[in-house]
């Protein structure tokens, strides 16, 4: 069948070694469409970035690249500015007809963490071909905070795919006027993808509009919920009337889509990352929302999506209900056991503008 696989046919991949661990799986690890990925017990520090190409194993890049090695199994600081390749604890020997694709976890794209994962002879991030049967690691440049990890912190996560279960224009069309995919009275569909627009005017008495991250803060405990003040890491932001904000260059900031998403129980969205034709900004990172994700049967009633911004080079100007984004959804090949927001790892379902989970009040 052509689709995105479900947990069920996740957790048979595992059965039939297609996918390999070193460990235990964690209880809540394969998700309703997508599986987690656990970093391995040691990260290299590299001198920068690379590609493997496809004629070379990650290994053989990495023996001249390293500056050294730190050991992650009691917990490790990963300073920003800095590259670190983590070899992780999941691998695959994927069949011929199935490909994968991976991205940040929201939490890891709310801490501003730059992640990718590269494969052997691969040629490109992120995108795993058909058939490809080896090790994954995971590139990891920390942005705005320093952070903790250690063996088993889960940073990024993996879709398998068959064949193309992208839908066209037409299609998402119809899908929307059924399940309303956007509350948008009229949805700008172009491109395979369904738009999302800023919300600039606030919440709140005092309008409430996003967060701008510190610099030089403390570190963050990825695997610590509610472990650290907000304030000390985030300046609140206000509309004040204005329904604008101006993007400084190099300055991360969490704001929230003005329309609240639905992704049906038949299907998954991914947030396209970057697009020039609206503005000189980047939505930071792609996301993956799971099946179930808005969905009223499983809690999610008027959820939003919060995104990770970034200035491109110059200042920009973003004001209330511009494009900054666009939803591509894909098919699944079944209906998930389990629907985003019905399990223990549902973090941001029903969210508004919603910090990661790592953070607390006061």
């Amino acid at each position: 069948m052509t689709g995105i696989l479900a947990d069920r046919a996740i957790g048979e991949l595992f059965e039939q070694a297609r996918l390999r661990s070193e460990g235990t799986l964690d209880h809540d690890q394969i998700q309703p469409a997508s599986l987690d990925l656990r970093l391995g017990s040691r990260a290299l520090r590299v001198r920068a970035s690379f590609m493997p190409g496809k004629n070379s194993r990650v290994a053989d890049k990495l023996e001249r690249l390293t500056l050294h090695e730190i050991d992650l199994t009691q917990g490790a600081v990963l300073e920003t500015g800095c590259v670190y390749i983590v070899p992780l604890m999941e691998s695959l020997d994927l069949p011929e007809a199935l490909s994968a694709s991976t991205n940040p976890k929201s939490s890891t794209g709310r801490l501003d963490i730059f992640t990718r994962v590269m494969v052997d002879y691969g040629q490109e991030f992120d995108k795993i071909p058909a058939g490809y049967k080896g090790p994954l690691y995971l590139e990891i440049s920390p942005r705005t905070f320093p952070i903790i990890v250690r063996r088993g912190s889960r940073l990024s996560q993996i879709r398998f795919r068959s064949g193309q279960a992208l839908l066209s224009d037409a299609e998402m069309q119809a899908l929307h006027e059924a399940e309303t995919l956007v509350a948008s009275e009229a949805p700008n569909i172009s491109g395979s993808g369904i738009a999302l627009s800023i919300d600039l005017k606030g919440t709140g008495p005092e309008g409430l509009i996003g967060y701008r991250g510190k610099h030089h803060t403390a570190v963050i405990d990825v695997d610590r919920k509610a472990a650290h003040d907000l304030l000390d890491f985030w300046e609140p932001l206000y509309s004040r009337g204005r329904n604008e904000l101006i993007l400084d260059p190099d300055e991360f900031y969490i704001l929230v889509s003005r329309e609240a998403v639905h992704v049906p129980p038949l299907y998954a969205a991914e947030m396209t990352p970057y697009d020039t034709l609206v503005g000189e900004f980047r939505v930071h990172y792609a996301g993956f929302f799971d099946p179930g994700f808005g969905h009223a049967a499983a809690g999610g009633t008027g959820s939003r999506a919060v995104l990770e911004v970034r200035s491109h080079e110059v200042p920009y100007i973003l004001e209330d209900g511009q494009i900054i984004g666009r939803l591509v959804y894909e098919r699944m090949t079944e209906r998930p056991q389990a629907l985003y927001g019905t399990g223990a790892g549902s973090n941001y379902q029903a969210q508004g503008l919603k910090l990661s989970k790592h953070f607390r009040l006061s």
